[in-house]
């Protein structure tokens, strides 16, 4: 690998977050070899702001925008139905879309809960052409292999909200839900192909249990005991909505948190995705087991769920990543601007402070590294560490220019978005130059696919048919008491 020197109008430098400049970074081996100041050297061409690559601790991978088929607004619940909408197309092109998306919003490492299996080929292949496509684009991944026995459709029997559909819409959608689960060996198996067709220097393969209300006790039970005797990660969803909180509280009556503890599966291996509905007592038991959670602002309320209480995680000693979940607050994967809405949802109101933006540059930085890659080395600027690099074009960030002594950080917070991007680097890789993603073609694999899903959703028709009474009753099952 080449070196490269990298010369800087300003960065974020070290642990601290701290505005230092001009610098020059020296790149060796896909690491920083060096910092160095430049005295009175002066910068050529572009102004640079660099910080390191955002880290996007929870996504799915996903394809396309899902209010592209008119699933934009709906509860998750819902939401996850329509899901299915979408024909089975090639896992790469999907998994090329999705990343170098994530990339052009200054994503170098990205989880990708592989909670959508195309099912085209066998699942260690599929696997593989995603890691394929990582390596390709450049980015780092964790592939969580998703794992689920139970609850196809609500909390609860489904069978229940069935009846309250008419024909056909009853069928279409039992017919669906009707295939049985895989045995849980089988499914731990499943996991252990799939890093040994996929996992590399780029890509950590993960368990993926999809969430507690979606797996039973045994599966969970089994993976907690892999986990511990592997080492291998755990990516799971955990109290997403207010209707999984009320499921938790009926089943877990001394706490589902608890019961996670109990099992083994609650420790410094686990990743929990968004805990929008975790309680302090909660939070108390997911800090003192050193468990990442990931939050997810966009996602939360773009589908109703709720804000996640980030700022009581971050009191409490919690660690907290920042992600995506496919669903940014203009489904456009601004790793940037998601940073930004999170930092403005739980900065604190008035003068009162509640999470500095030091510490939300941890969040977005350094602290969801280990949930995705499987280390906790990056997420700063200094010599010897990964060199994950992010640069802003610091002149289009202060168009401007009334004030000479504006801190780029403080614009950060303010403005700064894709279109701000200059380069993303990975490893010592550039990953995206000035909005085009350096590996493949990106523009021509989203043609590619926009031009697949066009053909097949239309066999999907009956689907589409039967969802509005999916809606009517799933509102109808979650309003009754017991809600789910």
């Amino acid at each position: 690998m080449t070196s490269r020197s990298i010369a800087c109008a300003s960065l974020l430098e070290g642990a601290g977050y701290d505005v230092r400049g001009p610098r020059r970074i020296r790149l060796d081996g896909g690491r920083i070899g060096a910092i160095e100041e430049m005295g009175g050297e002066t910068v050529e061409g572009d102004a640079l702001f660099a910080l390191p690559a955002l880290v996007n601790a929870h996504d799915h991978g996903r394809p396309v925008r899902s209010s592209s088929f008119g699933a934009g607004g709906k509860p998750l619940e819902l939401w996850l139905q329509y899901l299915a909408l979408l024909p089975a197309v090639d896992p790469y092109l999907a998994a090329a879309s999705s990343l170098g998306r994530g990339a052009l919003g200054g994503a170098g490492a990205v989880m990708v809960h592989h909670t959508r299996v195309q099912g085209l080929t066998s699942f260690p292949e599929e696997a593989a052409e995603v890691a394929r496509a990582a390596r390709d684009i450049g980015v780092r991944i964790g592939f969580a292999v998703a794992l689920k026995d139970r609850n196809p459709l609500v909390y609860g029997p489904t069978d229940d909200l069935l009846a309250l559909m008419p024909e056909p819409a009853r069928s279409e959608i039992a017919r669906r839900t009707a295939k049985p689960p895989l045995p849980v060996a089988d499914q731990l198996r499943l996991v252990e192909e799939a890093a040994d067709a996929a996992a590399g220097d780029l890509v950590d393969v993960q368990f993926g249990p999809t969430g507690v209300q979606w797996c039973s006790p045994e599966l969970l039970q089994a993976i907690a005991e892999a986990s511990a005797l592997s080492g291998r990660r755990v990516h799971m969803h955990c109290l997403e909505t207010r209707y999984q909180r009320d499921w938790a509280d009926r089943h877990f009556p001394n706490g589902m948190i608890r019961f996670l503890k109990e099992i083994g599966l609650l420790s410094p291996r686990l990743t929990l995705a968004h805990c929008t509905w975790a309680r302090p007592d909660e939070l108390d038991l997911i800090a003192e087991a050193g468990t990442t959670i990931a939050v997810n602002s966009g996602s939360n309320l773009g589908i109703r769920s709720g804000i996640a209480p980030v700022a009581e995680m971050v009191a409490r000693g919690c660690k907290v990543a920042l992600g995506l979940d496919g669903l940014t607050l203009n489904e456009d994967d601004d790793a940037l601007c998601e940073m930004r809405l999170t930092n403005a949802l739980h900065r604190g109101w008035g003068f009162d402070s509640a999470i500095d933006e030091k510490r939300m540059l941890r969040i977005a930085l350094a602290e969801g590294r280990a949930a995705v890659t499987g280390s906790a080395d990056g997420g700063v600027i200094r010599q010897g560490e990964p060199a994950d690099l992010l640069l802003l074009d610091a002149d289009a960030l202060d168009g401007d220019r009334l004030v000479p002594d504006l801190s780029p950080a403080d614009l950060l917070f303010a403005r700064a978005g894709a279109g701000h991007i200059a380069e993303l680097i990975v490893a010592g890789r550039t990953v995206v130059r000035r909005g085009r993603v350096t590996g493949i073609d990106h523009d021509a694999v989203q043609a590619e696919l926009l031009a697949r899903f066009r053909h097949g959703i239309a066999e999907n028709a009956s689907l589409r048919a039967a969802l509005p009474e999916l809606a009517r009753a799933m509102e109808r099952h979650f309003s009754a008491a017991p809600c789910c």
